[in-house]
Formats: C-alpha cells, sequence, structure tokens
C-alpha cells in the first residue's frame, strides 16, 4: 500500500466518501487530485488530509457539466505527468416514487451520475491506454445491484454504471488497465439530505438508515485496499445489505417481497 509517487483523482471530494478516500489515501502518501464543486470545501480537506500544494492539486468541477474536462485532465496531467487512480465517487441520491417524479429530475440524476461520471472515465482512459497501466474506480452502490422504492432513478444511473464499466473492464484487460465497482450500503453521510425528491429540490433531512449506518471513514478503509488490489468488486456496508445482495442474486421473488416492505428511508 505504499502509494508514494502515484497520483489519484477523486471526485465528490468535499464530503462524504470521497473526503474519506482522499484522508485514507493520503496515509499512504499519494499525490492527491481533489475535485468538486466548492473550492472552500476542497481546500478544508486538503489541510485536514495534511496534504500540500507540492502533493496535491484542487480541480474543481461540476458533474452535471462535462464538456469541457479535456481541459481539467490536461491541468492535471501537466502538475503530476499521469494518473494512476481515477475514483469516480461524486454523485446525488433520489427520494421520490416514481409517479410522483418529474422527468427532469430523471434527467439530472443521470447526468450527475451516469455522464458526469463517465464523461471523465472517456478522457482519462485513452491516457492509461497509452501507458498500459491504471486503475478506474467507481463508486456505485448496492442500489446498483437492485431496485428499491423511492430510488428508482438513482438506481437506474448506478445500473448504467455497472454496465459500462463491466464493459471496459473486458475491452481494456489486455492493456493492464483494472476497472474496480464499490458498491456502498447505508453509509453515514449526507446522501440523503441532499437527495433529489420528485420536484428536483433536496430532502433537507437526514434519513435514521443513514444516520445509524457505517460511518464514511470505516467504508474508505474497507473501500481502499480494494481499489489499490484492483478487485472487480469492493462492497461497504453492514450484514443486511450483504444479506440483501445475496437474496436478490440467489433467490429474486422472495427478495421482492421483502424489499416492498423494507423500510428504506
Amino acid at each position: 500500500m505504499d502509494l508514494k509517487g502515484k497520483t489519484v483523482w477523486i471526485t465528490g471530494a468535499s464530503s462524504g466518501i470521497g473526503r474519506a478516500l482522499v484522508l485514507e489515501f493520503a496515509k499512504y502518501g499519494a499525490n492527491i487530485v481533489l475535485s468538486a464543486r466548492t473550492v472552500a470545501a476542497l481546500k478544508a480537506v486538503q489541510k485536514e488530509a495534511g496534504l500540500t500544494d507540492a502533493n496535491s492539486l484542487i480541480v474543481p468541477m461540476d458533474l452535471s457539466k462535462y464538456d469541457k474536462y479535456k481541459l481539467l485532465v490536461d491541468k492535471v496531467t501537466k502538475k503530476f505527468g499521469a494518473i494512476d487512480y481515477l475514483v469516480n465517487n461524486g454523485g446525488i441520491s433520489q427520494r421520490a416514487l416514481a409517479h410522483e417524479t418529474a422527468l427532469s429530475v430523471y434527467e439530472k440524476l443521470m447526468a450527475v451520475n451516469f455522464f458526469g461520471n463517465i464523461a471523465l472515465t472517456q478522457e482519462v482512459l485513452p491516457l492509461m491506454r497509452a501507458r498500459k497501466s491504471g486503475t478506474i474506480a467507481t463508486v456505485s452502490s448496492v442500489a446498483g445491484k437492485f431496485g428499491t422504492p423511492m430510488r428508482s432513478g438513482y438506481s437506474a444511473s448506478k445500473f448504467a454504471l455497472s454496465g459500462y464499466y463491466e464493459a471496459i473492464r473486458a475491452e481494456n484487460y489486455k492493456e493492464n488497465i483494472r476497472v474496480v465497482v464499490v458498491l456502498p450500503g447505508f453509509i453515514n453521510t449526507k446522501v440523503s439530505v441532499n437527495a433529489l425528491t420528485a420536484k428536483g429540490k433536496a430532502q433537507g433531512t437526514m434519513d435514521s438508515a443513514q444516520a445509524s449506518a457505517m460511518s464514511a471513514e470505516e467504508c474508505a478503509k474497507r473501500v481502499v485496499p480494494g481499489i489499490v488490489a484492483g478487485k472487480h468488486e469492493v462492497y461497504a456496508g453492514a450484514f443486511r445489505e450483504r444479506f440483501a445482495l445475496f437474496m436478490s442474486r440467489h433467490f429474486p421473488s422472495i427478495f421482492a417481497r421483502i424489499i416492498r416492505k423494507a423500510k428504506v428511508t
């Protein structure tokens, strides 16, 4: 786990799992690129992680505005020369029934969670292919393995990520590029506070399941070794999420009855 001289780019780095990933990767001496919308929050994380301007770079970005990512990639490679690990973590959740949800909310979820995510990969992937080296990780969700009430658009965006990243893993195996899909369960972050409601507004409240969940720091401790090892999938969550994954895969009819009654907020 000695990452000295390696460069790790983390999106959604200003809070939650992204912040925790910055802190964890920093322990192993990596150069870290921090991206999110708010520069002040990124600087606070940079300082908290003990990073300096020599071994880190703040690159503001909005995942819903992904048409100029090449300029950001050029900025990173100019400073560090190469991107060894790209961790696509940024995203937004949902708390709304499908029949009440405006189409514009689905469009925003896909823009941020899917297109904003893969657009950065599309820019970085050719550089890794040229070097025949690199790891691309995406933070998906157990909701990317099965749909749950109140998260139809969120689950759809995460399912889409799995399809995309499984495809590029197969395409780039001979180029020595590793692709990791991270599947957190409930993690104690503000994801439910910022989740979009049916009209596209932030929910503004913390779900009880989120409030009592695993900490983001513990999540990062479980996830980072899996990313560095290049595992295909890395799980981080409580027994209930692992049990749900098992049931959805092996007993889908029984699981369908369970999930429609489950408390998901």
